[in-house]
């Protein structure tokens, strides 16, 4: 006899979040269960298209399905019920800001990286340089053409290497020209970006942000849904105090801090292969343990990977000795995504069997 829908979504209790540490159906992250014709399809309630997590809760599923004779076919949705914002940038599915307490600790470099990482995975991004006084987003990752625009006068992004790219440095006649803008012309040119580019449909929007606290950082925080913040830094004493400050601005603004990347953690030398830790070590070890945020990872020094960038994201370069380090990250950052978007789901969602939802994308 075969199995209902219901004796098969007891089985999926079985399926643990590795993250939450209770089962998926407990959580709400079981949006509908159909059998039909012998293939069960299920719909979850994820929203971070890659992560490693996820996919893995997805292949648990998967396993559940398949030993109770069934043949798999998952979806993935969530919507406002499940306290997600389907009004501002509702074709862009998680907005990731990147920034740093000071400049110089390589940020830029990260935040390419990390939009690089994501498309290679097989991800839609985009990548927003919001540094208007020193766009350097450009450098790392050249535009393959200008930008566009639209009839209704809205900037079209140019790709580069597969990742959409928007930059007050595609606006400037010479590359060496100083964006010497004043408060208000800054503010005008930020909510263009924010609500003037047709980015298309978007898994991840990469937001790199000027360094410290000020007035475009707060502007991005009240207009755009951000889903977390992931904070650059080195191991310098001077950095770190500047992070903290960069931590608590996230949280009173109640935006979930993702985690810490430490650039420039180590050195090694290429000659006898000794670690130097030229910044000092384990600064970043002192933000994870007070403010209770994850390590997302340590990027040593070297050549390529500097703190002025370089042009091509490394996490692309398989000859990069930094790759593996960057993959890690994007990795992390991506897992950590997941569990704020699956935490936002659990305080959202209603927990009563849900109907199915007619908006339902292929996982």
């Amino acid at each position: 006899m075969s199995i209902t829908e219901h004796e098969l979504e007891i089985k999926l209790e079985g399926v643990e979040d590795p993250d939450l540490g209770e089962d998926i159906v407990s959580l709400g992250l079981v949006n509908d269960v159909t059998i039909d014709d012998e293939t069960a399809r299920i719909s979850l309630a994820f929203n971070t298209p890659y992560a490693p997590s996820e996919m893995e809760i997805g292949n648990q599923v998967r396993e559940v399905i398949e030993d109770a004779g069934l043949e798999a076919d998952l979806r993935a949705h969530v919507g406002e019920d499940h306290g997600f914002d389907d009004e501002v940038l509702p074709r862009v599915r998680n907005v990731i800001a990147v920034s740093s307490g000071k400049g110089g600790v390589g940020k830029t470099t990260v935040a390419a990286n990390l939009a690089a990482g994501l498309e290679k995975r097989g991800a839609m991004v985009g990548l927003l340089d919001a540094d208007i006084h020193g766009p350097n987003v450009p450098q790392i990752l050249p535009p393959e053409s200008d930008p566009g625009v639209t009839p209704n006068e809205e900037i079209v992004p140019p790709r580069s290497d597969g990742v959409r790219i928007i930059s007050m440095g595609m606006m400037m006649e010479d590359e060496d020209d100083p964006a010497i803008l004043r408060g208000p012309m800054v503010n005008k040119f930020m909510m263009k970006f924010l609500e003037g580019v047709e980015w298309g449909r978007l898994d991840y929007l990469i937001v790199d942000l000027p360094p410290g606290t000020g007035d475009a950082t707060l502007n991005l925080l009240q207009s755009m849904p951000v889903t977390g913040s992931v904070v650059v830094t080195t191991p310098q004493e001077m950095a770190l105090d500047d992070t903290r400050k960069g931590i608590q601005m996230f949280n009173k603004h109640d935006t979930p801090v993702l985690g810490v990347v430490e650039n420039m953690s180590s050195f090694i030398c290429p000659s006898c292969g000794d670690q130097h830790g030229l910044f000092g070590t384990g600064g970043a070890d002192t933000i994870v343990d007070k403010y209770d945020v994850p390590l997302l990872g340590r990027i040593p020094i070297h050549p390529d990977f500097g703190a002025d960038g370089s042009e091509g994201a490394l996490v692309k370069d398989d000859d990069s000795e930094v790759q593996s380090h960057l993959e890690d990250v994007v990795g992390e950052v991506a897992d950590r995504i997941g569990e704020t978007n699956r935490r936002t789901v659990s305080e959202n969602i209603t927990q009563e069997p849900a109907n199915k939802l007619p908006t339902e994308t292929e996982d």
